[in-house]
């Protein structure tokens, strides 16, 4: 209920920021361009798509995979109970451990060593490939803890198991990426007018 709330409100203030900027424009108000002009038309139709690719849709689409999937794994359920797990659930987190290290390992030999591929020319960690990829690298590895509980505690074996473990957090939070899609038009539209 609040996510369709939080869409009218962001549908309403991009209509009343096309009616202003509208008026504004009118008014020969410096700096301001009318998203009614041909230019303005012409910007918001065109330039749509490439407002929505940007990184932040990238690392919500991430972060709801890797949020799903640790949910939907049991790795939530498994610390949560306060009974003794099974040898298996057990087993599987220890596996699981054990992969996410694995990974840590190569993502620190990637960027630690001397002349590392991720580290920038300069051999600095910020601003790097490292920096720029920090969400999805982190939220690899948390699928991947995942995954690999999911499947080694017996819970998910089928590949359509591991999809919908996937998947889980895309339908979960499917509400918030509508909400990212009205929220950054609005921002970019803001920054047409007023930039």
């Amino acid at each position: 209920m609040k996510s369709s709330r939080v869409c009218v409100v962001l549908m309403i203030a991009e209509c009343v920021l096309i009616i202003v900027s509208w008026l504004l424009s009118a008014a020969r108000l410096e700096g301001v361009r009318s998203m009614l002009s041909s230019e303005g038309i012409r910007w918001f139709i065109g330039n749509f798509s490439t407002i929505m690719a940007s990184p932040l849709l990238a690392w919500l689409l991430l972060a709801l995979i890797a949020g799903g999937s640790l949910q939907q794994s049991g790795v939530v359920e498994h610390f949560m109970t306060k009974g003794e797990a099974s040898f298996r659930n057990r087993l599987a987190l220890r596996v699981s451990a054990v992969f996410l290290a694995l990974y840590t390992i190569v993502i620190c030999m990637l960027t630690l060593l001397p002349h590392a591929i991720l580290l920038s020319v300069k051999g600095g960690l910020f601003p790097s490939a490292f920096s720029r990829s920090i969400v999805p690298i982190v939220c690899f590895g948390i699928t991947l803890f995942s995954v690999v509980y999911g499947v080694m505690s017996g819970r998910h074996q089928k590949g359509e198991d591991v999809l919908n473990i996937l998947s889980y957090g895309l339908r979960q939070g499917a509400s918030l990426i509508v909400i990212y899609i009205f929220a950054i038009q609005l921002y970019a539209s803001l920054r047409f007018v007023f930039g």
